[in-house]
């Protein structure tokens, strides 16, 4: 999933490749999207980005003179899962190709393209950035070191938010604006800081730690460098995978284009690496092994131990007549869905009155020289 490091790369690559490039017509929307429709028409102007965080915004700026006359517009981009720009030739589009803007003539026709393979991506109309976010963790770094982010974080550590494992916290955009997946597998991997440790606990270390007054700025600056924090690290961290430049946006794209960034990770997706999805669907990469328990709505780890209704057509075995509301109430509903409580059960009554009707139907139609039908040693299992 596209992070802060992406988006910047994106913005990046927009500016280098429609630099000296004029645009015209009309911008197309593919007709599969859900997005909305771009009111955009200019016979020339230029396009620019620039990225906060996660996300990105592109401007459309008409040249003097160009017609009709008008204003510039802005769209603000969230890449989803899987979006990226590219620029080919305009007879070459790439499939998922879900936003293009053409170049005018003269000259071979090119378009800047949106695509998103996955279609979470989304676009709206306007220049503003999402009210709500921090600073850029990448780009704002003075904003989210100093006052008033870093302070935000430390002095807010009251928020529910932080009542959660600091794997889930470091995902909250309103403090860590650009961090996702990978980057925080990185960064507590760093520090050795257990993923489902209380983000609370781990923040208010930080409040505790102070420098050495007795040290030089330049010792402060070289111990903040060989031995960073988790705040510092959240900077850091994205800023490296920058200088790593590729990632679909390279001189050459493709598989060879992931190779440094593959060589970079240490954590996330390695082997020997611990993995576990969180309660949003996310995978969390770590190192060691997991203290919590098992995800009962995880469909692959729940173990059918216990019956879900009891066959109509049994009968009590001998020696148990008259004790078939005990019989049932030990009997417990479970599927591959989740847990009993979020599901409807059958009380022992209905499963008496399913049984009786099945007895009923059975004396009806089966051979009285048979021997009576009794429960499937299946449908004992649990009791």
């Amino acid at each position: 999933m596209p992070e802060g490091p992406e988006l910047h790369l994106a913005s990046h690559f927009v500016n280098e490749a429609c630099r000296g490039l004029v645009f015209g017509g009309c911008v197309e929307k593919s007709p599969v999207s859900r997005n909305p429709e771009v009111p955009f028409e200019s016979s020339a102007y230029y396009i620019s980005a620039s990225a906060r965080g996660k996300e990105l915004r592109l401007t459309l700026s008409p040249l003097p003179g160009a017609q009709p006359s008008r204003e510039p517009m802005a769209l603000m981009f969230h890449f989803g899962m899987s979006g990226s720009f590219q620029l080919v030739p305009s007879n070459a589009l790439p499939p998922h190709a879900h936003l293009r803007f053409y170049t005018a003539p003269p000259g071979p026709r090119l378009a800047l393209c949106f695509v998103d393979i996955r279609r979470f991506g989304h676009w709206d109309i306007g220049g503003e950035w999402q009210p709500g976010r921090g600073p850029c963790v990448l780009l704002e770094y003075e904003q989210f070191r100093l006052c008033p982010s870093r302070e935000n974080v430390l002095r807010n550590l009251e928020d529910k938010v932080f009542d959660r494992p600091i794997c889930e916290a470091l995902l909250d955009q309103r403090f860590f604006n650009g961090i996702g997946n990978y980057l925080r597998a990185e960064i507590l991997y760093r520090l050795k800081i257990p993923p489902f440790e209380k983000a609370r606990t781990v923040l208010e270390a930080l409040k505790q730690h102070r420098p050495n007054p007795e040290l030089t700025l330049s010792q402060k600056i070289k111990a903040k460098l060989q031995n960073p924090d988790l705040l510092e690290l959240c900077h850091s961290v994205p800023k490296e995978v920058v200088q790593l430049g590729g990632k679909g946006y390279g001189q050459e794209s493709g598989e060879e284009d992931f190779a440094a960034f593959r060589a970079w990770l240490q954590c996330y997706g390695m082997a020997g690496m611990s993995s576990l999805r969180d309660r949003h669907g996310r995978t969390i990469w770590f190192q060691g092994t997991s203290p919590i328990r098992r995800n009962p709505r995880d469909h692959s780890q729940v173990l059918r131990t216990e019956l879900r209704t009891l066959h109509p057509q049994a009968s009590p075995l001998p020696g148990h007549e008259g004790h078939e509301e005990d019989f049932l109430s030990k009997l417990h509903p479970i599927g591959l869905r989740g847990p009993v409580s979020n599901r409807t059960q059958k009380s022992p009554q209905s499963l008496r009155k399913e049984r009786k009707q099945g007895e009923e139907q059975t004396q009806a139609t089966a051979d009285p020289k048979r021997s009576r039908l009794t429960p499937h040693l299946w449908s004992l299992r649990g009791l």
